[in-house]
């Protein structure tokens, strides 16, 4: 199974364990997240294929969250997340090729950051009794 058919995957079981569609996306933030500090480890311990294999994995996920994207309902929205994903993808090319913590830590702030953001739109919208946009 290739990393983008895995992300696919992950996003279905999330649904199918009752996830609300803002809650799937959560979910796609928390294993980018988990991507990205496996990545710092394996870069401090010097491990360049288990580095590569987790920035590989979360470039796939990131890609599969820009290909879902709705830009015709998300206007804006969807246009900035669009250009965060690009340039995430290539922050994560230089900090691999590169072999250097600072970018890859930016990076875990700024998903990180996201993921929230997403997080309390899906609580905000469980209490209200519906699924966010």
């Amino acid at each position: 199974m290739n990393n983008h058919s895995h992300a696919a995957s992950s996003y279905r079981q999330a649904a199918a364990r009752g996830a609300t569609p803002v809650g799937q996306v959560v979910s796609l933030y928390d294993a980018i997240l988990r991507d990205f500090f496996r990545a710092l480890a394996a870069l401090k311990a010097a491990n360049v294929p288990d580095r590569v294999n987790h920035l590989n994995h979360a470039i796939s996920v990131i890609g599969y969250l820009a290909s879902v994207l709705d830009r015709e309902r998300g206007g804006k929205v969807a246009r900035q997340l669009g250009a965060v994903y690009t340039a995430s993808i290539d922050m994560i090319v230089k900090a691999n090729a590169r072999a250097t913590a600072d970018k890859l830590e930016e990076l875990i702030d700024m998903y990180a950051e996201l993921r929230q953001a997403w997080y309390q739109l899906d609580q905000r919208a469980k209490r209200a009794g519906r699924d966010a946009p």
